[in-house]
């Protein structure tokens, strides 16, 4: 005689999810087996140990069966802890020991502890988003910690648990948790406060502009400077000088963060722009995803957010060298054997880099000790098609010791990010008839054509430019998109002289190191 069970669970592919069918059939056998099939990776796997500690510590007795768990769809490999639970309330329903009534109405996620207490999730937003589709689904059962994340999706109800006993009781009518509601206006304005201000970098205008420009268009930026210089002060504020996130730029955020196991304790969403800043030692697929179950890197973690790369040419050249496809497709594609993958990776890229090893080249205060020959090997190290993602590159000089010791403040991160998102208005009116374009980097050669026409003063100054400083030609189209962003930030429609002028201050890469 055999004993059957469905539970439905969940599981996540990419940033999205799929339902998975937790089959369970209990069969009379004299040696206890318990056998889990479906393509389980892992974590799956060894959840026989879990599952059946749990369900002892809990109080439950299971006769010596042969007990038979599929996960299905089977042509789909299963990886995580998630399936716990599911696995565990499958096993009690095969056994009589739970009411079906409410096992077709809800989808059940949990890892579980030996002791029967639930641990969180990863993926909690990506599958509850998935399962508000499903119509014969009212809503999920899934670890109290994971709860308030999976409420944000909104349309379902959320029961958050905290033990293997909690979900029987509930399943069997006995116990009715709290339902979570969550007013994701609210959450979303609570925690929209950034902790760095631009108001405490003191000195450093130029970098300061040369930021508030590449956050106004959307530019990739390189600082170059001595050290000490505050480079890494000013690149862990230019997120709080971006445009604030949309709600949907925030969910969409929020559901890599959940499939990484990284959001905010406490918080359920992203609620600012994303700011990771890797070490230089990363390898390529921590930095762009992979794996063997593929996960995403830091740059879809840095997805409408900032991706700080420091001692740039400290990088391996074939980390630097994965760049380049996000880069210009703002997102990643992870190919194995069995899947592809696609995650989105729209993020504002800030280098920082010495001039030289030392790093004193530029500082009037230090002697340098490189020769010209390890500068440019220094210097080599970050290719020609990668620096030609780049549309700024600024100087940033050593603070003069006045500078530190004075008393007044800079600019406030509100007020610039004021005018950055005006800017961005200006911008997201002219590109309303292209689908996918939103800032002027993301304009390509015929858009800077059309909406980046200069005067005869104007190109004799950018033809000067060209040829008298020493720029390469890949400069050209950079110093139009960025001086049609000055104008936006000016709130004029044409690109005035002055405008070019300062663009070409920003690409001291091509005319001193790349010609």
């Amino acid at each position: 005689m055999s004993m059957f069970s469905l539970v439905k669970s969940a599981a996540v592919l990419g940033i999205d999810a799929y339902v998975v069918n937790v089959e369970c059939n209990l069969g009379n056998s004299q040696v206890p087996r318990f056998i889990t099939v479906g393509l389980p990776e892992g974590a799956v796997k060894e959840s026989k140990e879990r599952v059946m500690s749990a369900i002892k510590n809990t109080g439950f007795f299971i006769p010596n069966n042969k007990i038979v768990i599929n996960l299905a769809p089977a042509d789909i490999r299963k990886e995580g802890s998630a399936f716990d639970l599911p696995i565990s309330i499958g096993i009690l329903n095969a056994a009589d020991r739970i009411s079906t009534k409410l096992l077709d109405e809800y989808v059940i996620l949990g890892e579980l502890s030996l002791d029967g207490t639930l641990r969180g999730i990863r993926g909690a937003l990506p599958i509850a988003v998935s399962i508000q589709e499903n119509k014969s689904v009212k809503g999920l059962i899934l670890p109290r910690e994971n709860a308030r994340e999976a409420a944000i999706a909104g349309g379902l109800d959320v029961v958050g648990v905290e033990s293997l006993q909690e979900a029987i009781n509930f399943l069997n009518g006995n116990f009715r948790p709290e339902t979570i509601r969550v007013n994701v206006s609210e959450l979303f304005e609570e925690h929209r406060q950034y902790e760095q201000d631009f108001c405490d970098v003191k000195g450093q205008e130029h970098a300061k502009r040369a930021l508030e420009v590449a956050a106004a268009g959307a530019h990739n930026i390189i600082m170059i400077g001595p050290p000490g210089s505050g480079k890494t002060m000013l690149a862990k504020r230019f997120p709080s000088i971006l445009p604030n996130l949309t709600l949907n730029e925030a969910l969409e955020t929020t559901k890599i963060h959940s499939v990484a196991g990284i959001i905010p304790t406490g918080a359920g969403i992203v609620a600012t722009r994303p700011f990771r800043s890797p070490h230089h030692t990363i390898s390529d697929a921590a930095l762009v995803g992979g794996g063997k179950v593929p996960r995403p890197g830091e740059v879809s973690l840095s997805h409408h957010g900032v991706l700080f790369l420091d001692e740039l040419p400290e990088f391996k050249k074939n980390v630097l060298e994965v760049l380049r496809q996000p880069m210009e497709n703002n997102t990643v594609t992870i190919s194995r054997a069995q899947m592809s993958l696609s995650y989105p990776a729209n993020f504002i890229l800030v280098g920082a880099m010495n001039p030289c090893p030392c790093g004193y080249s530029t500082d009037p205060n230090n002697d340098c000790t490189c020769s010209t020959m390890q500068i440019q090997k220094y210097m080599s190290r970050i290719s020609g098609p990668l620096l030609d993602r780049i549309d700024i590159h600024i100087e940033v000089p050593a603070v003069k010791i006045s500078e530190l010791s004075g008393k007044s403040s800079g600019e406030r991160s509100e007020n610039i990010r004021s005018r950055v998102q005006m800017a961005r208005k200006r911008q997201t009116d002219r590109f309303s008839q292209y689908n996918g374009i939103y800032a002027n980097a993301d304009m390509d050669t015929k858009m800077i054509q059309r909406f980046c026409k200069i005067d005869k003063t104007g190109q004799t100054l950018l033809h000067n430019a060209i040829t008298k400083l020493g720029l390469s030609a890949r400069a050209y189209d950079r110093i139009l998109k960025v001086s049609r962003t000055i104008a936006d930030l000016s709130g004029v429609a044409e690109i005035l002289p002055e405008h070019l002028a300062e663009a070409i201050q920003y690409r001291s890469l091509d005319r001193q190191l790349w010609m």
